[in-house]
């Protein structure tokens, strides 16, 4: 029964939001709505329980929770810098949460700074660097291929000098691999929101009205 009624309710929402194909209805905006308000309840009772139960207080209490493993006071920081936030929602503590913020954003700045750099610098630079010779023929299409579209790209952004000449050919071959590249991204999305949308309508067919099968 509660698999049926599961179904039944996948499917009025399915429907209410393809009535937005139709118009801008309030079937869409009820669906729209409680989209929004499952997935915020959800998000919160995850976060409760996932950061500050197993994360926090099972850690810091580990006793309490009937485990062995010796307490980590440590993790209350995490703690009292979440109430510090969260003291902004009480007239006059405002400049109390800025100091909580502050070491948030300043802590998970620090903390990203590598991996940004270590994965959008160094690795797309060790991508780059390729041998452009004594290499199979097909691993030797591939290194020239992203050697010059690297190298053109790069160059139709370097607007220090007019593009004319040789760099403005090099220029225009990097508009190629980047219209190509950005082709190339669009589809992918075009496509995953078709296998979305083919999803959708094989649960309706086949789940909920059951004309299809397999």
């Amino acid at each position: 029964m509660s698999h049926d009624i599961g179904v039944w309710i996948s499917a009025i929402l399915t429907l209410f939001v393809f009535s937005f194909l139709y118009k801008d209805t309030l079937f869409y905006r009820l669906a729209e709505h409680i989209f929004v308000g499952v997935s915020a309840a959800w998000l919160f009772a995850t976060s409760i329980h996932a950061q500050l139960i197993e994360d926090m207080l099972m850690k810091a209490f580990p006793h309490a929770f009937h485990q062995s493993s010796p307490p980590e006071y440590i993790v209350l920081g995490g703690g009292i810098i979440g109430l510090a936030i969260l003291s902004r929602l009480i007239p006059g503590f405002i400049s109390l949460s800025r100091w909580g913020v502050a070491f948030l954003v300043g802590f998970q700045t620090g903390i990203q700074l590598f991996d940004a750099i270590s994965a959008n610098i160094l690795l797309q630079l060790g991508s780059t660097i390729v041998p452009l010779f004594n290499r199979p023929l097909g691993e030797l299409i591939k290194n020239w291929l992203s050697t010059i579209g690297t190298t053109s790209s790069l160059a139709y952004f370097y607007f220090s000098k007019e593009h004319k000449g040789a760099l403005g050919v090099v220029t225009r071959i990097g508009i190629w691999f980047l219209m190509i590249s950005f082709g190339a991204a669009y589809g992918s999305t075009v496509m995953t929101r078709m296998s979305i949308l083919i999803t959708r309508i094989h649960f309706l067919l086949s789940t909920w009205l059951g004309v299809v099968h397999g």
